[in-house]
């Protein structure tokens, strides 16, 4: 039996229908009534308040560096390290293959739970206490972070880098998709026509596998990528 209680302490939130927590941390491989969509509404809801909140405490910010700080919080790996903190894989019910792949500890998982968890609040209450909470369990990474003090990444150093040489813009091709939906693996291409370079990036996101790519080119062209 979960101890949802103690879940909504380290949340700093009491919902008033738990059922509602109980949906935003099942995963689709446990059922029809999972965390898919409150995932999806949670991931906007998010994105507003971090946007929100950086405009406010960062009012000489450019929107460039805006962007990348913003990415930087929204990230899985960043998401994934607050659901730690707040001990979530305790607390998801998920299909026995999930279980046996130790599914509770993967990144990808536990960053969908604690967008659905926020989307979840919304339910439960208004968007008012969905934007409290992500501030409350974001508090360190919010405090921390400096949009003037995020490098860019390779992707869009690459592009800066033909733009300013007058040159065409890089193609990102996709080459494969590997794996369980779950586990993918990625490898894309990018083709910078006009410098006559073709790399290829992996990645467990076709992001990943795209900046890795462009990482390649800008070593390449020894532009530095820092």
């Amino acid at each position: 039996m979960l101890d949802l209680k103690r879940l909504q302490r380290n949340l700093g939130y009491e919902f008033r229908d738990e059922t509602l927590l109980v949906q935003s941390l099942t995963h689709r491989s446990a059922g029809a009534r999972n965390n898919e969509r409150l995932e999806f509404l949670g991931d906007a809801i998010l994105g507003f308040e971090i946007a929100e909140n950086l405009c406010r405490e960062h009012p000489n910010a450019s929107e460039g560096e805006l962007s990348r700080a913003r990415a930087q919080l929204v990230k899985r790996e960043t998401l994934a390290g607050v659901a730690r903190r707040l001990k979530l894989g305790d607390y998801l019910i998920l299909g026995t293959g999930e279980l046996r792949s130790g599914g509770q500890t993967r990144d990808s998982i536990l960053s969908d739970a604690v967008e659905a968890i926020i989307a979840a609040v919304f339910m439960d209450a208004d968007m008012e206490s969905a934007r409290a909470l992500v501030r409350r369990i974001l508090r360190e990474e919010i405090a921390e972070i400096s949009p003037e003090a995020q490098p860019k990444d390779s992707k869009t150093r690459l592009q800066e880098y033909l733009q300013a040489q007058g040159k065409s813009l890089p193609v990102y091709q996709v080459i494969s998709v590997e794996g369980s939906a779950h586990e993918q693996q990625f490898v894309v291409e990018c083709r910078a026509s006009n410098l006559g370079i073709t790399e290829q990036g992996e990645g467990a996101s076709r992001r990943k596998a795209e900046q890795q790519a462009a990482y390649k080119v800008l070593a390449k062209i020894g532009v530095s990528d820092s």
